[in-house]
């Protein structure tokens, strides 16, 4: 790995790479910022898709590494500061169940959102990366209730990713807003990290339009 930890970061406002932005504001990162106007297909363009082929934000190049998809790039930021203590090293007890919630993500939320969203009907259980949607949220909220963190009383990087996560498909009602949902979401937005990334969001958002 390199020595010198500043990255860059490929963002668009207003997607799944501003929890990635409030991420690099609780670490205090050292960060260059490729910002993209997703509504104008600058994500879809060749200059981006050969940074990730998917056309996908957020992705991070450190040094000769290019990191994409959310969970990694969330994993490799928080390994990649550890005095933020964001990440369990290897070895701590919680280290496992933070690479849990981590894949838990994008390995079942996401799909059985993205269904939800889409009205469909969820593979046969063999087939299905999540079960049935139900199944999927009561693990998550169980685990919620636990609090006020995922890891209990230790906040990580895993809890950027999922109270930002959480506030916006609540927002979109493809979660139930019950208390504990919301009470998580607000515990996370309260970060001041979190208000500094939106802010600036917002400003790029407006630059965009402009």
């Amino acid at each position: 790995m390199t020595g010198d930890r500043r990255v860059t970061f490929f963002h668009s406002p207003n997607t799944r790479s501003t929890g990635a932005l409030a991420l690099l504001e609780e670490i205090g990162a050292p960060y260059e910022m490729t910002v993209l106007n997703m509504k104008a297909g600058e994500t879809r363009g060749p200059d981006y898709l050969s940074v990730n082929p998917m056309g996908k934000v957020p992705a991070v190049r450190h040094g000769d590494a290019m990191i994409t998809e959310q969970a990694a790039v969330y994993l490799y930021l928080a390994d990649l500061f550890p005095e933020a203590g964001l990440a369990p090293s290897i070895g701590d007890p919680l280290r496992g169940p933070y690479l849990r919630w981590m894949v838990f993500y994008g390995s079942s939320f996401e799909p059985a959102i993205v269904d939800r969203a889409m009205k469909r009907e969820p593979a046969p259980p063999s087939m299905c990366p999540y079960g049935d949607y139900d199944t999927m949220l009561d693990t998550l909220t169980g685990q919620l209730a636990k609090g006020p963190y995922l890891l209990g009383e230790r906040f990580t990087a895993a809890d950027m990713l999922w109270g930002m996560a959480l506030k916006w498909t609540t927002a979109f009602k493809l979660v139930p807003e019950t208390p504990v949902v919301m009470d998580y979401v607000a515990r996370i937005a309260a970060r001041p990290s979190v208000t500094r990334a939106m802010a600036k969001d917002a400003e790029l958002a407006a630059g965009l339009t402009a």
